[in-house]
């Protein structure tokens, strides 16, 4: 929220002040150099701690000591569904190039340097773009940066805590025969892991991207609500691409989360559209 007021008061300061394009050109050179800066710092950060992030975080689910890992075999106890608990790891991991740890290492201290610096660039992008914004958007919009930041963060967190270890547990676990071992690329274990929590966190940019577009009147809750078991229905192939178990506990923990997102949505939704026609009046 802090974010916010500051960019605030700078459109305060710049309000009325006509820039040249090549103003503006140079505006979003700094912004970008800023942001960049940023993604840099928290790289750096994360390459001095690169075994204790790949130890502890990135090899985090794949291990049974795992917080989500023991609390889906309790859930196991308590439903029976022996396939959710995760005892112990079933395969190895590899890294079958020179330079692979070395590139593996340096790929996973970007990635950690994206996460972190995520609110400070999604504010350099917004500060540029708020001085274009009509007054009435611009108040429309304030708290985005917090918002969209929060949403996304949850997201990677339920990536992480939810999804991410409950793939790896069938993946690595699902055999065709017991002759086979399963011997993964230390790249392709991070690409997954990646994608999960990454996609989970675009994901939960559900409300925002609904404020949006029921903010420029494209989208109603009337809309939503009519068309919500066709929305339930793509939920739930969403839960059943990215949780590739079978079982359908693990599809629920996922599907759950994700409609609740769906309601939230039809409720911000509601309230714009409420403002909307209060500003017309």
């Amino acid at each position: 929220m802090a974010l916010d007021q500051e960019s605030d008061k700078e459109l305060d300061e710049t309000e009325g002040e006509e820039m040249t394009f090549l103003d503006h050109l140079e505006e979003l050179r700094w912004h970008i150099l800023r942001s960049v800066a940023s993604i840099l710092i928290f790289t750096i950060a994360a390459w001095i701690f690169q075994k204790e992030i790949f130890g502890q975080v990135i090899m985090g689910p794949s291990k049974s000591e795992f917080w989500t890992n023991r609390m889906l075999c309790k859930l196991a106890d308590a439903t029976g569904v022996e396939g959710l608990c995760f005892k112990q790891a079933n395969f190895i991991l590899q890294s079958r190039e020179v330079s692979g740890q070395f590139m593996m290492a340096l790929t996973q201290s970007i990635l950690v340097g994206l996460l972190f610096s995520f609110p400070y660039f999604f504010w350099e992008i917004w500060r540029f773009v708020k001085p274009g914004l009509k007054i009435t958007e611009a108040k429309a919009a304030r708290g985005a940066v917090f918002w969209v930041s929060l949403l996304f963060f949850m997201g990677v967190s339920f990536g992480y805590f939810v999804v991410s270890p409950m793939a790896i547990n069938f993946l690595a676990s699902f055999k065709l025969d017991e002759s086979i071992q399963n011997q993964f690329d230390i790249s392709d274990y991070i690409s997954l892991l990646s994608m999960m929590t990454l996609a989970c966190g675009l994901t939960f940019q559900l409300p925002m991207i609904t404020y949006v577009l029921s903010r420029v009147g494209v989208l109603t809750p009337s809309f939503m609500r009519e068309y919500r078991r066709h929305a339930v229905v793509v939920i739930l192939i969403v839960a059943a691409v990215i949780t590739p178990s079978p079982d359908m506990i693990s599809q629920l923990l996922v599907t759950i989360p994700l409609l609740g997102l769906y309601e939230v949505s039809i409720l911000v939704s509601a309230r714009v559209n409420r403002q909307r026609e209060a500003e017309m009046l």
